[in-house]
């Protein structure tokens, strides 16, 4: 009897309850429009560092789900620099930092392009530049082989291994996905949103590559999601959404992929998901509002350029404390430097001192009313 979905003799022709989704689908494609026509209404500043968080966002945390931790001023510059938006100094970015960014902007940026295996290899290509998946030499830039085994996605310690499923055989991965490619690119006739949901499923139960799939699908998705709105502009990130449900994206997709064809309860948690990622977009916009109004209230004062950029990364979400010797290795000054920039910003009222003094003293921005 077979195992999982793609051993079904049906396979791929995925069936789902259409009274089950249509209600979560309607509410989602409206949530969906009045999202972008809100932010659309924004002046064009406020419009690109809302689309420049998202963007960070979704490379962060799309890479975050499969463990890999990126430096967020790396990738913030890095799509700054490659969709020409000033925001100072950037940061140079490493080359795995660079490929995940050139993937996720090709993807949502030319959502409008066809998808084809050359540009999936270009993607895999840009994931791994060095040729290699932590101290494994992985294949890059073509489709997976079976040389070591069958491509399982297990977890657990070596011994107790858990296999939570098996993908498609590597002998098949080519037609398999060509006719995926077929479906994606001659415009399903379904509702687009739901084309992302089923994107996201069929191209992770192929699996094409030893590495990259996940954020290869998520990719995917984004790029079926921006089709079905017809914008490059990116205000919501499905990314980061799923990081924060991780263990229930993981367990949803394992168990689809040991059921049958009908995939109602994926496409119900997938738009349930995109809904979500909705309200987290709200944060955003709040967060580029909530900036914007800082520098119109400050517009007067003169700041050098350290702490205009030390102030801009506590209004972007500076993970951790600031101290006086963050400032001072993030800025590349003496500690007397940082030092008198502080106290300069705290003496305006820019920054408050947090309670715990001394060596350990930190500064944060003034609590909002």
């Amino acid at each position: 009897m077979p195992t999982y979905i793609h051993q079904l003799s049906e396979w791929p022709n995925f069936t789902w309850d259409s009274s089950a989704v249509a209600e979560l689908l309607a509410n989602t494609s409206r949530r969906q429009g009045r999202l972008i026509g809100r932010m659309e209404s924004l002046g064009f500043p406020l419009r690109e560092e809302a689309v420049l968080r998202t963007l960070t966002q979704d490379v962060l945390k799309s890479s975050e789900i499969e463990g890999e931790i990126l430096d967020a001023d790396q990738v913030r510059s890095s799509i700054a620099r490659r969709l020409g938006l000033d925001i100072g100094a950037l940061t140079p970015a490493d080359r795995n930092v660079e490929g995940v960014v050139e993937m996720m902007l090709d993807a949502t940026q030319n959502y409008d392009q066809p998808l084809t295996p050359d540009r999936l290899f270009g993607w895999h290509a840009a994931l791994f530049p060095t040729g290699y998946s932590g101290m494994s030499k992985i294949i890059v830039g073509n489709w997976r082989d079976d040389r070591a085994g069958p491509m399982q996605v297990v977890s657990g310690p070596i011994g107790r291994e858990r296999v939570h499923f098996e993908a498609v055989a590597a002998k098949q991965v080519p037609d398999a996905t060509n006719a995926f490619l077929a479906w994606f690119n001659n415009e399903p006739a379904i509702d687009p949103v739901l084309a992302a949901a089923v994107s996201h499923l069929w191209f992770v139960t192929i699996h094409p590559f030893e590495d990259g799939n996940g954020r290869c699908a998520r990719a995917i998705a984004d790029m079926a999601l921006a089709r079905s709105e017809g914008t490059r502009q990116r205000f919501y990130s499905m990314s980061a959404q799923i990081r924060l449900e991780r263990q229930a994206y993981y367990e949803m997709l394992e168990r689809t992929q040991k059921g049958s064809l009908d995939i109602t309860a994926w496409l119900v948690w997938f738009l349930g998901c995109l809904s979500r990622a909705f309200d987290g977009a709200e944060v955003t916009l709040a967060a580029v509002l909530r900036k914007a109004a800082f520098w119109d209230t400050h517009v007067a004062q003169v700041f050098n350029d350290r702490q205009r950029r030390i102030v801009n990364m506590l209004l972007d979400g500076f993970e951790g404390k600031l101290t006086s010797s963050t400032y001072a290795k993030i800025t590349k000054v003496s500690q007397d430097t940082a030092t008198r920039d502080l106290n300069d910003l705290v003496a305006r009222g820019v920054l408050n001192k947090d309670p715990a003094g001394g060596r350990s003293t930190s500064y944060s921005l003034p609590e909002r009313d």
